[in-house]
């Protein structure tokens, strides 16, 4: 199965701009777009959204997040996986870490687990 992507809503947009105009194949989408939470939409329910239609939530969120995903988790819930942004890297540097994942990834592989990028 391909990866999907939500975009949390502090990502900033181009995120999503790019990454749909270098791989028009790949689903990205943006919390607050059609069919994606809603913007404000609380960070478990996120979280619960992204379990039930196995996106990735890809955020800059690195204070809160792992206290999230902990709860989620302890409630026997589970999560496709969360990818931080690294706010050194160029937009261009987190985008292509972002699609070296998805060419290269296998089902399940980052389940339940709040990743750092650059991986490589």
């Amino acid at each position: 199965m391909a990866i999907k992507y939500l975009m949390d809503e502090n990502v900033i947009p181009a995120y999503a701009k790019q990454m749909r105009r270098k791989r028009s194949d790949l689903l990205v989408w943006t919390v607050g777009e059609v069919g994606a939470p809603g913007l404000g939409t609380l960070d478990p329910e996120i979280l619960i959204w992204c379990e039930e239609y196995d996106f990735i939530l890809v955020t800059n969120n690195r204070k809160s997040m792992p206290g999230h995903l902990r709860d989620h988790i302890a409630i026997d819930r589970h999560i496709p996986g969360i990818f931080v942004l690294n706010l050194e890297l160029s937009i261009g540097q987190n985008i292509d870490e972002l699609l070296l994942i998805a060419d290269g990834s296998i089902d399940g592989e980052y389940q339940d687990q709040i990743i750092h990028l650059p991986l490589t």
